[in-house]
């Protein structure tokens, strides 16, 4: 489970960026997760409590925004979901594609108290 040395890095960078702006709790942190982007959402949030035990985030509560995997077609111009379509445009059935988002993984939010 490749998540857990993930959210240690985002645990990690989220209490360096609460101590440089003087921040002593944290009361949430939002991530964007993009669809494709390799992480399993169920994973990283089994994963924080652990990044986050004796340190500013301790009991800091983790929402994860899913993004979806979006491509537009190289043959037609049609926008689509990856995952819906398994990859293939809905509208002229070309496996070309451009992939515009989908692999995302940014942290959006930092709540403090």
């Amino acid at each position: 489970m490749h998540e857990l040395s993930i959210v240690m890095e985002v645990a990690r960078t989220v209490c360096e960026t609460a101590e440089k702006n003087q921040v002593t709790k944290v009361r949430k942190v939002i991530l964007q997760i993009g669809e494709l982007s390799g992480c399993v959402p169920h994973f990283v949030h089994a994963c924080w409590p652990a990044a986050c035990d004796n340190t500013i985030l301790e009991g800091t509560k983790l929402e994860i925004e899913t993004l979806p995997a979006n491509g537009c077609c190289r043959c037609c111009s049609k926008v689509f979901s990856l995952t819906a379509f398994k990859g293939r445009c809905p509208e002229c059935g070309s496996a070309q594609y451009e992939m515009l988002c989908g692999k995302e993984f940014i942290i959006k939010e930092i709540l403090c108290s």
